[in-house]
């Protein structure tokens, strides 16, 4: 690290569970954030504040004035263009030194693969079950940690899915590919704004953390709130050994 480096991360490099060599593993780090809307916009955010060297963000969407209400990453001036571009564009304003790899495009199974392997972590911060369903295969076959949320209504929940724990689950053992729920949509159900906010600040917490070496993750736990009366809700997640996605990897 410059004597730059050390004056913007020094609150981080204060704090003992960090110190300079946590800080320079989020330096040396690569995160991969599917999705940059309501969700990714705070991950976007911190991580790129924080410090972490390679940010590669995939959304295929351009930013809408809607959007605006809750997606803190984009602004006025950026309605229409791709929201990789917008939210990479504030990144840089806040940090320039991160290396964002901005990609507009709707990742696939095979495009997913790449892109996972290459990562340190990988964040879904997506409103797609299909797509959660792809990100979390892929995150199983290279063995990366998940960092997945949701957020509709005033009901939000996260959780880390860490494949390099052969004992922990997958997001597919609690949400089986074959038995979707119905999905909810931000266009037709809304969302309360700061919600996004609480739970992407979360994912990111939650990625930094597993990055640096700090704490316990959320790995097994899966953390729910209901914004209406800001209650925290708590379950344990075992793993389904005849998971479709990680029950047939381990038998490989």
């Amino acid at each position: 690290m410059n004597d730059d480096q050390l004056l913007r991360y020094s609150r981080h490099i204060l704090l003992d569970d960090v110190g300079i060599e946590g800080q320079q593993r989020l330096l040396d780090a690569h995160a991969l954030v599917i999705g940059a809307g309501g969700l990714g916009s705070p991950v976007a955010l911190y991580l790129g504040t924080a410090g972490v060297g390679r940010i590669t963000l995939v959304d295929h969407d351009t930013v809408d004035v809607t959007n605006l209400q809750r997606q803190i990453a984009h602004d006025l001036s950026q309605v229409g263009r791709p929201k990789v571009a917008s939210a990479a564009r504030s990144i840089a304003a806040i940090n320039p030194d991160v290396r964002v790899v901005a990609l507009a495009e709707r990742a696939d199974a095979r495009r997913l693969a790449e892109l996972v392997a290459d990562a340190d972590v990988v964040l879904d911060c997506c409103d797609n079950f299909a797509t959660r369903q792809a990100v979390n295969a892929a995150c199983v076959d290279h063995r990366k940690p998940l960092v997945s949320g949701a957020a509709i209504g005033f009901d939000g929940q996260v959780s880390v899915f860490d494949s390099r724990r052969p004992e922990m689950p997958c997001y597919a053992c609690l949400f089986p590919p074959d038995r979707p729920a119905e999905e909810a949509r931000c266009a037709t159900m809304g969302v309360w704004a700061p919600l996004v906010g609480i739970i992407g600040s979360l994912q990111a917490a939650e990625a930094l953390k597993l990055l640096a070496g700090v704490g316990t993750s959320l790995a097994g736990r899966l953390q729910m709130l209901d914004a209406r009366h800001m209650a925290w809700n708590e379950i344990r997640i075992a793993r389904d050994p005849a998971c479709p996605t990680c029950g047939a990897h381990a038998a490989h």
